[in-house]
């Protein structure tokens, strides 16, 4: 059958596993519409960005909350309604998490089951050879420990009103109706790496761009003026400090700076992991507004993958 392309639809899935006494165990779904057994993921919902559609849709299908680690694969296919674009990601759960995933889950029409399988079996019972792929890809990043990993998330402040217009100081210039839309599109984006820390610039636009995933977290922002424009401006800038406190605390980390300044905490990155320059990191150090990265570094101080996200 020919499917006619009208427009890609997206979609964003979470391939979790666990470390139990007799090994690796990963966490499948049923689909009885489909009658198939596979990786949970579901269709991203109107305004959601990547990383919330992979939470939002693990627990939607599973009962399980997880936050993501690095991104494991994307997968391309066919649907009737053309395209299909799958993005997924691993997230290592606990034994309490697995428990409360299975109390809260009730069988449904899209899921009829979950189950918790030895990793060497999910590659036999998996319905596609995508989702062996997956596996597959879990399996190298575990013999090589890059599967563990710590997300250092990067953002510059959303949409702000420009310097010729605001008659204040710049580090008071604020954001724009657009730049608070985008603040609040963030939140959840940003929460799914469940950061522990965040760390701001002093200016306004920025504190007020992390200011909604703060909330949603329910932690402090720290100010830093090592990380503003202004520092960056005086010669001053403490970008690369920044970056080695976080690696060395291993905290899971936003960052949220300006487009002049990122690209010292990107090198700052670089420099303490060995990372090769990739077009993904020299794409990476030219972010519009309200754009964010996430580095994935593994318990080695391993570069173990970057992804990029725009917010429109």
């Amino acid at each position: 059958m020919t499917f006619v392309a009208s427009s890609t639809t997206y979609a964003a899935g979470v391939l979790c596993w666990r470390r139990t006494k007799s090994g690796v165990r990963v966490l499948l779904v049923r689909r009885p519409e489909y009658d198939d057994v596979s990786i949970p993921k579901g269709k991203v919902d109107p305004g959601e960005l990547l990383p919330e559609t992979a939470v939002r849709e693990l627990l939607e299908e599973t009962g399980v909350r997880a936050s993501l680690g690095a991104p494991i694969g994307t997968v391309s296919y066919q649907v009737r309604s053309g395209p299909k674009v799958v993005h997924y990601w691993l997230a290592e759960v606990d034994e309490d998490q697995a428990r409360a995933g299975r109390d809260a889950f009730s069988a449904n029409s899209e899921i009829s089951g979950t189950e918790w399988v030895p990793l060497g079996k999910a590659k036999q019972l998996v319905s596609y050879d995508f989702d062996r792929e997956l596996l597959e890809a879990l399996e190298a990043r575990l013999a090589a420990g890059t599967a563990v990993t710590m997300p250092i998330v990067i953002v510059r402040h959303g949409k702000a009103m420009s310097p010729s217009q605001w008659k204040g100081n710049d580090r008071t210039r604020p954001l724009l109706p657009k730049g608070i839309e985008q603040a609040e599109r963030l939140a959840p984006a940003l929460a799914a790496f469940a950061p522990v820390k965040i760390v701001s610039s002093t200016a306004v636009r920025c504190l007020n761009t992390i200011g909604p995933v703060a909330r949603r977290l329910g932690l402090a922002v720290r100010e830093s003026d090592g990380i503003s424009q202004d520092a960056y401006e005086d010669g001053l800038s403490r970008a690369g400090k920044q970056i080695a406190k976080r690696l060395q605390r291993r905290e899971p980390v936003v960052l949220c700076s300006h487009g002049p300044v990122i690209p010292e905490l990107i090198q700052g990155i670089v420099e303490s992991t060995g990372a090769e320059i990739t077009d993904t990191l020299r794409r990476a150090v030219r972010p519009e507004p309200a754009d964010f990265s996430v580095f994935h570094i593994a318990e080695d101080g391993r570069l173990v993958e970057v992804e990029l996200h725009h917010v429109a």
